[in-house]
């Protein structure tokens, strides 16, 4: 399984950006995606994830309002629009997928830079 996240780059702040994630190796029969996030010196976070039956999304307070999560439960992918970015948003953006809803996400994309100056 192998996950391909695309979409960063350099905004400035206000701006949008929209990340995509394809998987490919076992394209369905995922509970969930995820998108976290790292910045220098700091821990990778959660961002946004999806559950895809029921339904239900989850944003972090700090980007609650300005990103949001979609995608594709019979293609694994997901997206991640982000608008109003802020300077403090600047990390490297992972998505992950769980195949087993136990808890941990069983694999992780490589990560896409985004960069947003003020």
């Amino acid at each position: 399984v192998q996950l391909q996240a695309s979409g960063g780059g350099l905004v400035q702040a206000g701006g949008s950006l929209r990340l995509s994630c394809q998987t490919s190796g076992r394209t369905s029969g995922s509970y969930r995606m995820g998108w976290f996030r790292q910045a220098p010196g700091k821990e990778r976070e959660l961002v946004a994830r999806v559950w895809w039956s029921p339904r239900s999304t989850y944003y972090s307070e700090s980007v609650k309002g300005r990103f949001t999560i979609s995608g594709d439960s019979s293609k694994n992918t997901v997206y991640l629009q982000m608008n109003s970015l802020k300077p403090e948003d600047t990390a490297v953006y992972y998505c992950a997928v769980d195949y087993d809803g136990l808890g941990a996400y069983d694999y992780w994309g490589q990560g896409t830079q985004v960069t947003v100056s003020s």
